[in-house]
């Protein structure tokens, strides 16, 4: 085949995968302690296993956020996903907080002190990626999995679909005709049940949130139609095993279709570029591409910790774009200040928007009145098209 014609295949996991329920405590807490402090810092990680929930990091905030009102966040987080079983249970599961103050090494290079603006965080490089493929300008593997678990946490968490559990992970396979997705050739689904019910009875419940979820023709044969492969899926979650923050950021992401510059987002506040400078290049990227002046474009920002503009930036709209790379550069530069302050402001980051990012990925959604999402927002394609006489 063709480069144009080929398979391609992305993953997601739901809210109660065990790595997504420490991704959404551990984002729990930097909404205490934004909400506390707009400036508060926090480098939270958090570690679940069979009744037991671990948090570990630096933080720099009010002395009002108590390890108490952590806890509470912590068993708060777990209950809203579902988990109330015997190896994970929000009420009884031990809780031990091992929170401490941020370096001051690291803080003196990211304040602002006297002519010096704020500084990055941290070095590191952070991608953005935006395309046609679906309304949501994401990439259609990745979109179509994230809503299939997203379709099936909706029927349990309203009573619909019981049987089901919290924890549950999805897969498709989009075949790609002249670089245009056409059908699923496999779709997998895992899901945790109760233990009453059996593997097709589990597949007749998975089946039409698959089918409503896929555009209509898209559905694969029967036989690449895998529901829980290994037959039963009783024990699941923390429980079954062992969940970290940050270790899905693929999921998070783009489903592998675009670069990841390998920095988690949970846990961070927006004083991280790992988090903040990945939602800019989005924001970047999605405005492109949706003002029309290409079909596809990555963006890569790079820094260096404590300072304030970033090293580098990148553009590359693969062959589909209608305007000067070079001169795109300049202009989204000149539209957005990229510095780790610009970008907090101009996005709005430092507010408690962060625990509803947790699961099904932090792009592709929808912005939120409160500012949450921001960078999902199009406000600038019509000084994008302006700039170029579009």
């Amino acid at each position: 085949m063709s480069k144009a014609d080929f398979l391609f295949t992305s993953e997601s996991v739901s809210e109660g995968h065990p790595d997504k329920v420490c991704d959404r405590i551990s984002d729990a807490v930097v909404d205490i302690f934004l909400t506390a402090d707009p400036y508060a810092r926090v480098a939270c990680e958090t570690l679940c296993t069979t009744n037991r929930v671990v948090l570990a990091g630096e933080v720099r905030g009010p002395a009002s956020v108590t390890s108490g009102l952590i806890e509470e966040a912590a068993r708060h987080a777990i209950k809203e996903i579902g988990y109330e079983q015997d190896g994970f249970h929000w009420k009884n599961a031990k809780v031990e907080i091992l929170l401490h103050a941020q370096s001051a090494d690291i803080a003196v290079g990211v304040d602002a002190a006297g002519n010096k603006d704020e500084g990055a965080g941290d070095q590191g490089i952070m991608f953005g990626y935006a395309c046609t493929e679906t309304p949501v300008l994401m990439p259609a593997p990745i979109y179509y999995a994230h809503e299939i678990l997203r379709s099936l946490a909706e029927a349990r968490h309203s009573g619909a679909a019981p049987q089901l559990g919290p924890d549950a992970k999805s897969q498709v396979t989009l075949q790609y005709v002249k670089g245009q997705p056409v059908r699923a050739t496999s779709v997998v689904v895992s899901t945790q049940h109760t233990g009453d019910v059996g593997q097709e009875e589990v597949r007749e419940i998975v089946r039409p949130h698959v089918l409503n979820v896929l555009p209509k023709g898209w559905m694969c044969d029967e036989a690449h139609f895998y529901v829980n492969p290994t037959g039963r899926f009783v024990i699941g979650g923390p429980d079954g095993d062992a969940g970290l923050t940050g270790r899905k950021i693929i999921v998070d992401t783009y489903g592998g279709a675009a670069p990841h510059g390998g920095g988690a987002f949970s846990g961070k506040d927006p004083t991280k570029v790992d988090r903040s400078a990945a939602y800019a290049s989005r924001y970047l990227a999605k405005n492109v591409v949706a003002a029309g002046l290409a079909e596809k474009c990555v963006i890569q920002l790079s820094y260096a910790i404590g300072v304030s503009k970033p090293l580098s930036v990148y553009i590359d709209t693969f062959g589909t774009g209608k305007v000067d790379e070079d001169k795109l550069s300049t202009v989204l530069q000149e539209l957005v200040n990229l510095s780790p302050r610009g970008i907090r402001e101009h996005l709005g980051l430092n507010k408690p928007i962060y625990a509803r990012t947790a699961a099904y990925g932090h792009f592709g959604r929808h912005p939120d009145q409160d500012g949450g999402f921001s960078w999902e927002k199009t406000d600038l394609t019509d000084q994008l098209k302006k700039a170029f006489g579009a």
